[in-house]
């Protein structure tokens, strides 16, 4: 092959496979190496190739580490462990760059004894490479070729894979756009463009129906590394779904105009989002609802009719849980800091709406404020506060006829002694 030809089949694979020039250059290295190797060379040696990514022309080498007696095994050693299993030529590269420390049987091909190694290189010391040039040749036998071919399709794919790896973990925590595949299991596999992500039963919104060829979106939530690729987490039940969904439909929460200070969620039922303005002149609820409430039903569509009620943070923690609360209306919230719980009055007619089918309203309310939540109607909250009354009247008597009782219990000892 021409040399301008390997050039443009180089860049070719690497616009194809998304990898770096660098990563294929050292692959066709190695291959090179190998091929070498297997017509050229001898069972122990190790062999280096040197491409130039301009020019397309390789220099072969071959490297041999400098030691001395005290690395080397005793003969007694090497008698009984027999003779040495050839390591492949990756391993055996990445023991020349590792830190030479245990003993070695000494091979001529891979070694050279100090004061053979000075009289090249005058400043020669134990665990240097020593390298010489080695001729080139260009034709080489089937085997080598074959030998060749594998070792480039084998870092091919772990550079694609690699690459894959890497893409993906920097979007860990966004969203993605991506057609359902496959399912299985109950599992949904997805296509999100260079690889394909896996939806398990626990990250889909609850009765929820999918279909091949159907385009959603979906959260990345994590990103593993696995021999045969990447394994990539989807979830479409995440809060943070939520989050980034209306950072795409609200610019203001986009551009940090408006920002999104807590959620709380039940997939496929509700939702509650907790907004505030960091900027004047911007009203959070609206900026997130939008004209008519196209913004908030955009989001609503997204995630199969989950409704979302967006609602105003406060630092003042009686004004947040009682707007977390909506849409039920709240009369008064009492705090107890202590206990880190508040009790919320409502009107009689609200008891229900606040607490929310099966406690939903309530619960949400307390996921999002991180308050425990006690509901009570207008009618118990006025009896609670007769009770306390009460009890204080009877605290307050029992204190007064205290001291009666005990200045009389003393007179009748004085008269007893007398």
């Amino acid at each position: 092959m021409e040399r301008q030809s390997f050039l443009s089949a180089i860049e070719q694979i690497c616009e194809e496979k998304g990898i770096s020039k660098e990563k294929v250059i050292e692959t066709i290295e190695m291959a090179i190496a190998a091929a070498y190797k297997k017509d050229y060379g001898h069972k122990g040696q190790i062999i280096r190739v040197k491409m130039n990514s301009e020019t397309g022309k390789m220099d072969i080498h071959q490297v041999k580490l400098v030691v001395d007696e005290s690395m080397l095994k005793p003969e007694k050693e090497i008698g009984e462990e027999g003779e040495e299993i050839e390591i492949n030529l990756e391993r055996e590269e990445e023991k020349m760059e590792e830190p030479f420390e245990r003993k070695v049987r000494f091979n001529p091909d891979k070694h050279v004894m100090l004061d053979e190694a000075k009289k090249n290189k005058k400043d020669a010391k134990s665990g240097d490479e020593l390298i010489s040039d080695l001729e080139m040749h260009e034709d080489y036998g089937r085997i080598a070729a074959q030998t060749a071919k594998q070792v480039i399709i084998q870092r091919i794919r772990e550079a694609e894979r690699d690459a894959i790896y890497d893409e993906y973990k920097e979007k860990e925590g966004d969203l993605v756009s991506c057609i359902v595949q496959r399912m299985e299991r109950g599992n949904v596999f997805m296509d999100i463009g260079k690889a394909t992500g896996i939806l398990f039963p626990e990250e889909k919104i609850p009765g929820e129906q999918y279909r091949l060829g159907q385009r959603l979106r979906v959260y990345i939530v994590e990103v593993k590394k696995n021999t045969r690729g990447p394994d990539i987490i989807l979830s479409r039940a995440h809060p943070k779904m939520v989050s980034k969904l209306f950072a795409l439909e609200v610019p203001e929460i986009g551009s940090g105009a408006v920002q999104i200070k807590s959620i709380a969620r039940e997939p496929g039922s509700r939702s509650k989002v907790a907004v505030v303005s960091s900027e004047e002149g911007i009203d959070p609820i609206g900026a997130s609802i939008g004209q008519k409430g196209t913004r908030v039903q955009a989001v609503i569509n997204e995630l199969a009719g989950e409704k979302i009620d967006v609602i105003e943070w406060s630092e003042n923690s009686a004004k947040f849980i009682a707007s977390a609360l909506s849409p039920a209306k709240v009369t008064d919230v009492e705090i107890d800091k202590k206990k880190n719980q508040a009790s919320v009055i409502v009107p009689e007619d609200q008891l229900s709406l606040a607490i929310g089918i099966r406690g939903q309203n309530v619960r949400l309310a307390a996921k999002l404020t991180n308050w425990k939540i006690d509901i009570i109607s207008e009618k118990a909250a006025q009896e609670r506060k007769k009770e306390e009354k009460k009890e204080e009247k009877i605290i307050k008597k029992a204190k007064k006829e205290k001291p009666a009782k005990s200045s009389k219990a003393k007179k009748k000892k004085k008269e007893e002694k007398e």
